[in-house]
């Protein structure tokens, strides 16, 4: 039977209040249905015309600007008549959002490139949120590379002289914080660096973990708050949700679209937050989130990537969803790590549920149910639910399992199959233990027996015992659970079958 203990968790690892910032739903009455089909036959249409208008002449001077530059102009700030042309290339990309019925609203003021020289807008949701640019004047923007070559905005964005990002890469993140840092501290040279600190579209039920990038430096950074105000949000463009053309229709046929931008003070970080960018990167969130008066969690664009892995693997996308900055920071778990645990949650779960149920995980480690599976299947159960989710699953191996997978559990294990110390395991020793402990079958035996012989010498040595442990940590406790039961059942006099 399986005891009923209190199982101690840490406050620190709980299931985050926004469940899923990565989705939105739009939701239409009658009402704004026939809105939609007026204006897609009546007023749209015009708009169109009218943006793309806008559109071309601010591409076509962009485009003129960014001529015929040498290498040396392409590394320095802007300057001569190339420069002159902003202010009309900006006036005609107003006219874009202006004639898609965009208005914005401003609170506090802009600091000047001296007192603030990095701008941190939050929370981005939505590539109308390039406005915000517009309304800088174009500065520099931090960008994904892809945007690089997307036709006609590709080059507006060239115009910012913008610093490009490979998300994927470690080394293309340091080299922009590097040259971030360099423009930040030109005192003015530059212009302001715009960057979206969360680096990911959410649905602004929250503030996601921020990246490092824009506090490296540990310059001043004045935090930029974005409020989309209109009642029906047909704004957010999320990982799941409506798509980006369904937003721009949509948003389109709405009679005006309104836009609040909040400038907090210049957030200037002390000694402290100059050495820890982490730090730094959360004070800040933590001042925006008081400001918008919304919670904030510890999701991050990694959960964005798990979440698209999840789909390949025919997983329900949120099995990825797991708060990954929160348990990289607390258990030490890489992203290749995590990557590779999916693929392994993959293989042992419920594809349609996305979770692992008693059955599966006594399956996955070619045991039956026992009261010394269920007590182990309770601990990484966190809430209690039946099943381990993704979540639960990292967190049982690195903070159960993890921690007894050692030499000396491993070694007495050894010991406990070893027959008389020969220093390896026959077929028939390990047949013996397993039935006996805990009532596996025969062919279940053997298929465990092959799977651990790694050499096919019909015996299992310490190293190829050790190394299948590796691979499955779930064995070193469930061993020390069984010994810890029989321990239990022995001290109240009861006997073994008891655990079978």
């Amino acid at each position: 039977m399986k005891r009923q203990i209190a199982i101690p968790r840490q406050m620190s690892l709980i299931t985050p209040e926004i469940l899923n910032p990565f989705v939105h739903k739009i939701h239409l009455s009658f009402m704004q249905k026939i809105q939609i089909v007026f204006m897609s036959l009546f007023v749209v249409p015009i708009r169109l015309l009218m943006i793309f208008t806008c559109l071309i002449f601010a591409w076509m001077l962009a485009k003129a600007s960014l001529a015929f530059r040498s290498k040396e102009e392409q590394d320095k700030p802007m300057k001569g008549w190339r420069n002159m042309l902003r202010p009309v290339i900006v006036l005609f990309c107003q006219g874009v959002f202006l004639m898609g019925g965009f208005w914005i609203t401003v609170k506090g003021k802009l600091a000047s490139c001296k007192e603030g020289p990095i701008i941190a807008l939050a929370p981005h949701s939505s590539y109308f949120d390039s406005l915000v640019i517009v309304y800088l004047n174009l500065s520099t923007i931090v960008v994904k590379s892809s945007t690089e070559f997307i036709p006609i905005f590709g080059t507006l964005i060239e115009y910012t002289q913008p610093l490009y990002v490979q998300r994927e890469d470690p080394n293309s993140r340091k080299n922009i914080m590097k040259e971030m840092t360099r423009r930040a501290k030109t005192m003015g040279e530059w212009p302001q660096i715009i960057i979206f600190p969360e680096g990911t579209c959410t649905n602004r039920s929250c503030l996601i973990g921020f990246k490092q990038g824009a506090f490296y430096p540990g310059v001043p950074v004045q935090p930029v708050c974005i409020r989309y105000l209109n009642s029906l949000d047909t704004y957010t463009w999320t990982w799941e949700g409506p798509g980006a053309f369904t937003c721009l229709w949509l948003s389109l046929c709405q009679f005006n679209n309104k836009l609040e931008l909040e400038f907090l003070p210049v957030y200037n970080p002390n000694e402290e937050e100059k050495q820890d960018p982490t730090l730094y990167a959360s004070n800040v969130r933590q001042k925006m989130a008081e400001s918008l008066k919304i919670p904030f969690t510890d999701h991050t664009y990694d959960d964005v990537r798990l979440m698209q892995k999840a789909a390949k693997l025919n997983l329900p996308h949120t099995a990825g969803l797991i708060e990954f900055q929160k348990l990289h920071s607390k258990l030490g778990i890489s992203f290749d790590q995590m990557n590779e645990l999916l693929d392994q949650f993959g293989a042992i779960s419920q594809k349609d549920k996305g979770s692992i149920t008693l059955g599966e995980f006594a399956a996955y480690l070619h045991v039956p149910v026992s009261p010394a599976l269920e007590e182990m299947f309770s601990l990484y159960d966190r809430n209690g639910s039946e099943t381990i989710d993704f979540r639960e699953y990292i967190i049982g191996l690195s903070l159960i399992s993890q921690p007894v997978n050692n030499d000396d559990t491993l070694k007495l294990a050894f010991q406990l199959f070893d027959n008389g110390d020969k220093g390896y395991i026959t077929q028939e020793e390990l047949t013996g233990i397993l039935t006996n402990a805990f009532g596996i079958d025969d062919l279940d035996v053997e298929k465990l027996f092959q799977e651990v012989d790694i050499n096919k010498d019909d015996k299992i040595t310490f190293d190829e015992f050790r190394k299948y442990a590796e691979t499955k940590p779930e064995y070193a406790k469930l061993f020390m659970t069984y010994q810890e039961l029989k321990k239990v059942l022995n001290t109240n006099g009861n006997g073994i079958s008891k655990l079978e």
